[in-house]
């Protein structure tokens, strides 16, 4: 039976200087060691965003490289600028533990000026916020803290079901103590979760875990709730991909793409 935490008062708590110290909620369901995927990356994808941008630029596609399990200690990012433009950059964010790279990121930047391109409508439907539902995670993961510091309302799917899915969320509790989250950080904070909602495979006897995550998106995640509707589809040689359209409450903003890792257990 699953048994849920106590929450923190963030997912990390500052330590200052770029340097972070991750809480009991960051922790996945594959070890009480390792953080889930969804936390640091909404954490290095902070960086870049409060970045100073001298020209106002969006952040309109991120990448990141899952260099290996993160453990829950203490991190260091890092962001720099490897393109530098007025209309377009590009960021390249890195985070440390004890001195060792396990997450890397590029960020594009792009220009936002209203009523400089004809729009073209995203055909993905938004389907309605659900209401209020028991909080049901994997078979046989009695510890999952992560899932625990979000509230999740499927409109289609489930964690315990396999196949695709459409799902609802929100952090219960800030990305950072003391900060506020941002549309974005809160929206990556669930989309490394895609490849658990859409699972063609029982956790308890397959692993497939994502070894990156790309988000593009063309407009800001607003609001406070953020969704992803997921699709999973893997090979006989054990490698999968996830495709996934993103949205918030006002309706599509872009699309993301992981890469899995399959293997029995």
């Amino acid at each position: 039976m699953h048994t849920s935490i106590a929450l923190p008062e963030a997912f990390f708590v500052p330590l200052g200087d770029e340097a972070y110290q991750p809480t009991e909620a960051t922790i996945g369901p594959w070890s009480v060691e390792s953080q889930h995927g969804g936390p640091p990356i909404a954490l290095l994808a902070q960086a870049l965003r409060r970045f100073p941008s001298e020209f106002g630029l969006d952040i309109a596609r991120i990448t990141f490289e899952i260099l290996g399990p993160v453990p829950v200690e203490p991190c260091e990012l890092k962001v720099r600028v490897l393109r530098p433009g007025r209309r377009i950059e590009l960021l390249q964010g890195e985070m440390l533990v004890r001195g060792k790279p396990v997450l890397l990121a590029h960020a594009w930047r792009v220009e936002r000026l209203p009523e400089s391109a004809v729009a073209v409508a995203d055909p993905f439907t938004v389907p309605p916020l659900p209401e209020a539902q028991a909080q049901v995670f994997f078979h046989g993961v009695d510890y999952f803290p992560y899932a625990d510091a979000l509230e999740w309302r499927f409109a289609d799917g489930s964690f315990v079901e396999p196949g695709p899915a459409t799902v609802f969320a929100r952090p219960r509790i800030p990305l950072v103590a003391g900060r506020p989250t941002d549309g974005i950080e809160a929206l990556l904070l669930i989309l490394d979760s895609a490849n658990g909602i859409s699972a063609e495979l029982d956790i308890r006897h397959w692993t497939f875990v994502p070894v990156d995550l790309t988000l593009n998106m063309h407009r800001h995640p607003q609001g406070e709730w953020f969704g992803m509707a997921a699709r999973t589809i893997i090979d006989p040689g054990g490698i999968g991909t996830v495709t996934t359209a993103v949205f918030d409450s006002d309706g599509a903003l872009g699309r993301s793409l992981h890469t899995l890792f399959v293997r029995k257990k």
